[in-house]
């Protein structure tokens, strides 16, 4: 086959890719960095002339076009596989043009394969093709291959600016198996670093303290994890792996520190292994053609069976709050939508049951309101409509700025008591005596 004459075949303009779209349709569009932003743009200059389009995406770095283009969902309704600060707002408005689809991330794969509505057009950013026709998507390789098989027409955006990152498997799709190629060559989507500042500093220290030489990591991304990822890079720990749903900015710090190598690790040996990575172009200038990497799908680098079998791993994740009886909200606040479940859950479950593992779910005990009174993050009970991430039961390690506590096997009093202490100095009378009320709090305690 000539891949380049088989390219000039299949080369429209992003408005002709845009025109592909009919009423009624759903238009899966990636995750991500990857996202297609002109075809976004351009499918949003269609919004007079299109009825209930259906549009599936994730974490998206950017404020959609099609969101600002239609506020009512007559024309547009947007859904969410796991949410940014810009679909929470689209979903947050209330006003029928974006939902949230709650799922595990591990799971979309399956879903797309058994049970999703199928797409008639299936969007992403690659970088351009290479000698064998070839054209790469390993900075979210995550579900985009199931995306890709299950819908009736492949269109990709090809932008000179988008990363080779290697793989394991299935990062890659061949002129071929695709239907329309367009070009449109702007810079990387990215996302600003997180600040963090004392109070996150600290709750740094109390996990690196926790970790060994030879760990394998997993973490998140924000202020939190980047202070977790500065205070690693600045330790004396040697030989971690990495194995995460994300790769961020916190891991290139690390990385470049010495801090990791990946040969302690029993599986992908020496390979830092991730379902789709954003952050700056730092991040992505060092995915770029870099062998240590390895993007694999999400079923694999979420996978619990695939976590546990690897020694020593410690999953750092965040949430929003914590409840008296250890469960853990990294979703929502009341009805409120922030997130989504991604994959705190399979890591929490997966760094358990590996041979040396560790799970930290790690938060500030507290924070200020706009009228300066200090709120505890550390709750009595969730509000009604907040979504448990994980119940009580799951918790291992819990961490704040006030110390880290292994929860496993205590009762209810004894694991109320310590995370009482826990929290805030200011709030924990007030949690003493709501803990009371409840009976999980014995008197002697106090």
């Amino acid at each position: 086959m000539d891949f380049k004459q088989e390219y000039e075949k299949k080369l429209i303009s992003v408005e002709e890719a845009a025109g592909l779209v009919k009423d009624g349709d759903w238009v899966d569009i990636a995750w991500c960095a990857l996202t297609p932003k002109a075809f976004d743009e351009a499918l949003a200059k269609r919004v007079d002339e299109l009825h209930d389009v259906k549009i599936r995406g994730g974490v998206v770095p950017y404020q959609l076009a099609i969101g600002e283009a239609d506020q009512t969902g007559e024309h547009f309704i947007y859904h969410s596989w796991h949410s940014s600060g810009t679909e929470r707002a689209l979903i947050n408005k209330r006003d029928h043009s974006a939902y949230f689809i709650p799922i595990k991330y591990s799971e979309i794969g399956r879903y797309i394969n058994e049970n999703a509505e199928k797409a008639s057009l299936a969007v992403m950013q690659v970088s351009p093709m290479d000698k064998h026709g070839n054209f790469n998507f390993g900075l979210s390789a995550s579900h985009a291959w199931e995306i890709f098989n299950n819908a009736e027409k492949v269109v990709l955006e090809v932008n000179e600016n988008v990363p080779v990152a290697y793989g394991g498997y299935l990062n890659y799709i061949n002129i071929k198996d695709v239907d329309y190629v367009y070009e449109a060559n702007y810079d990387m989507l990215t996302l600003g670093k997180a600040n963090f500042g004392e109070e996150e500093l600290k709750v740094a220290e109390n996990v690196v303290g926790l970790l060994r030489d030879g760990d394998c990591l997993q973490i998140g991304i924000g202020g939190l994890p980047n202070a977790i990822g500065s205070e690693i890079a600045k330790s004396d720990l040697k030989d971690l792996g990495v194995h995460t749903e994300m790769y961020v900015d916190a891991f290139v710090e690390m990385a470049k520190a010495g801090r990791i190598s990946g040969m302690k690790k029993n599986r992908d040996v020496g390979r830092q292994t991730y379902a789709f990575a954003a952050g700056s172009q730092e991040l992505y200038d060092y995915i770029d053609h870099n062998e240590e990497l390895m993007a694999v799908p999400v079923g694999y680098a979420n996978d619990v069976d695939v976590i546990a079998s690897l020694d020593n791993f410690v999953s750092i994740n965040t949430a929003m709050q914590v409840d008296l009886w250890g469960q853990i909200s990294s979703e929502t606040v009341g009805t409120r939508h922030i997130s989504g479940a991604g994959g705190a859950l399979d890591f929490i479950l997966g760094a358990y049951r590996s041979k040396g593992g560790r799970s930290i779910v790690a938060l500030k005990s507290s924070r200020v309101d706009k009228e300066g009174n200090r709120v505890s993050n550390i709750v009595p009970t969730f509000k009604p409509g907040t979504q448990a991430t994980a119940v009580r039961s799951n918790t291992h390690y819990i961490a704040t700025e006030q110390g880290i506590k292994n929860f496993k096997g205590l009762s209810t009093w004894q694991a109320t008591e310590a995370l009482i202490n826990l929290a805030h100095p200011d709030n924990r009378d007030e949690l003493i005596k709501e803990a009371d009320e409840l009976g999980i709090w014995r008197n002697s305690n106090k």
